[in-house]
């Protein structure tokens, strides 16, 4: 596949174009190619093939920010390819004009967005697309700058744009692709966060039916010179067998994957300048020999998650109530896998040589592995369709919402109501209605009311009565309780019994059928992988006196957006 890219339009969350950059051939033209796009139904896929079209076309989305990034080609070329390059687009875009990315932003910085775009891509090759090498391709004019061109005051410089010679051998010399030349930093430092997100299906007894953890490791160098960083990663049973308990790692350009398959767990590289993604993984949370029947009463002992959900429904006499369960787990602190390594200082929140940062108390800081904090505590239970309102919401912690619109209850429990390394209980409990209330009635030709404004016979009631006979307002209650038969204590028991397993009967489709939790964990990963040391060898940097000790640090934490999720 040697195709090439032809053209990249960009749209505002109205759907107007506010950038087209054309880069070979004679593209689709966008007020032509978005109507095409959008009569394909939501949710769309990334690639949408256009047969139809002179010639047919193949086209690449990408939502960001309310913005729509389309990229057209009329030749084959590798899809994972021009998607990475479209997040590589976003990427740069955030680097030079800031976060959020906005529509206004990229009409405001045209000259800069121009520049970008032809630098990632020349003719329809993808050239550069890291942001350390676009820094020195790329002019970005400064605020007394535009400042100064705005007021066209005669003493604002002039620079002579340089030659297309001095271009590229400004290009020859980055040795390395993601780093700018001559790099300098009054303040040396080097941090690492290692932050993982949960997503875990347990049964409704608790069982866990699928537990992984996606990791990633973000990394930020401010050294001067050339760097030669080695960043060592351990596992909760040691260095040993990291590699198999890493599922599909991916790293970022600069780490040398010779010495990772060398030495699973060692990361070699020459880092960017600034923040970037080192590295991700996966990590499954079960073990392999637990997966079978026999042995899920282990994997459930081995997954230790810091809260634990339980749900129960069809309670209450007429079973219209549900309960949820909420237990806050004690996390165990560990006290190894700081930022290790000569120079390594606990002022980075929630790290130290040791992994133990000390409070204003002595004791443990908290968010640090050996005080993890727990925080964000929200459960959140859809409702079924039918469900038409909640008649009433317990709970003795915390607030809980519903909107019938929304149809999910929210449940949050605030942070001073988590008792930190105590096990916590909380409690919701709700009855639900629904869309009618005809359940406790015999049939559907009971009326509700009484005066018979749900029955009809040949198109309607004939309301003419017997001066022997009942009226039609008077309940069966009423002429039982008034006339000579009358129903014992025994009977009125049975009659409400009835009643009510009838309506529970009913209510069984107003009950949840799941509920999820979300927290965030500063100071713990689930996976248990920790950064033992980050080094600096001397030998291999350039640059850097070998007086230099960086300023080191790793912080931890663990996300779970709904992503802990127990089914009924």
């Amino acid at each position: 596949m040697n195709g090439v890219i032809e053209a990249l339009h960009i749209f505002d969350e109205h759907n107007s174009p506010i950038l087209s950059h054309t880069y070979t051939s004679r593209p689709l033209s966008p007020s032509y190619l978005l109507p095409l796009y959008l009569e394909h139904p939501a949710p769309r896929p990334n690639l949408i093939y256009l047969p139809n079209t002179n010639p047919p076309t193949l086209v690449f989305s990408l939502k960001h920010a309310n913005l729509l990034f389309l990229l057209t080609t009329s030749s084959e070329v590798e899809p994972l390819l021009v998607l990475e390059f479209l997040h590589r687009i976003v990427d740069s875009f955030e680097e030079f004009l800031g976060t959020p990315l906005l529509a206004h932003k990229i009409e405001s910085n045209y000259d800069v967005v121009a520049q970008l775009l032809t630098e990632m891509c020349d003719a329809g090759t993808i050239n550069t697309t890291e942001p350390n090498a676009l820094r020195d391709l790329v002019e970005v004019e400064g605020f007394m700058g535009k400042l100064l061109g705005n007021l066209n005051l005669p003493t604002k410089p002039t620079f002579s744009n340089p030659s297309p010679a001095s271009l590229l051998a400004q290009q020859s010399t980055l040795a390395l692709p993601w780093r700018r030349n001559n790099v300098r930093h009054t303040q040396n430092e080097l941090y690492a966060d290692v932050i993982e997100t949960l997503s875990v299906t347990l049964a409704p007894s608790g069982r866990p039916l699928a537990a992984f953890a996606n990791g990633t490791i973000a990394f930020t160098s401010k050294v001067s010179g050339v760097p030669d960083i080695i960043v060592t990663l351990t596992g909760p049973t040691g260095k040993h067998n990291l590699g198999s308990i890493i599922d599909l790692p991916v790293f970022h350009p600069c780490v040398r994957l010779a010495k990772w398959r060398e030495q699973p767990g060692v990361l070699s590289f020459i880092p960017p300048d600034g923040r970037f993604t080192l590295a991700g993984y996966e990590v499954d949370l079960l073990p392999l020999g637990a997966r079978n029947l026999g042995n899920m009463s282990a994997s459930a002992n081995n997954l230790k998650l810091p809260v634990s959900l339980e749900i129960k429904t069809c309670l209450g006499p007429t079973g219209s109530d549900f309960e949820v369960r909420l237990t806050v787990n004690r996390i165990p602190g560990t006290s190894g896998g700081g930022g290790g390594g000569s120079g390594s200082s606990s002022n980075y929140p929630l790290s130290s040589a040791s992994g133990v940062g000390r409070g204003m108390g002595g004791g443990p800081q908290p968010g640090t592995p050996a005080s993890p904090t727990l925080q964000d505590l929200k459960v959140t239970v859809p409702l079924p369709a039918d469900v038409r309102n909640l008649a009433e919401i317990r709970t003795a912690k915390g607030d809980a919402t519903y909107n019938p619109g929304d149809r999910f209850l929210e449940w949050t429990i605030p942070n001073k109501d988590v008792a930190a390394g105590f096990a916590s209980h909380f409690a919701l409990r709700c009855t639900v209605v629904g869309q009618s209330i005809s359940g406790e009635y015999e049939d559907d030709n009971d009326d509700p009311t009484g005066f018979g404004f749900n029955t009809s016979s040949a198109g309607g009631r004939d309301w003419s009565y017997d001066a022997g006979e009942p009226a039609p307002y008077q309940s069966a209650s009423d002429l039982l309780s008034g006339g000579d038969k009358k129903l014992t204590a025994e009977q009125e028991k049975e009659e409400k019994e009835r009643r009510d397993g009838k309506l529970a009967q009913q209510n069984k489709i107003l009950m949840p059928s799941s509920a999820s939790v979300s927290f965030a964990v500063k100071g713990w990963t689930a996976s248990g992988i920790k950064v033992e040391s980050i080094m600096l060898d001397p030998r291999r940097s350039k640059g850097l006196a070998e007086t230099v000790r960086p300023f080191k640090g790793v912080k931890y934490l663990t996300v779970s957006k709904g992503g802990v999720e127990i089914r009924c």
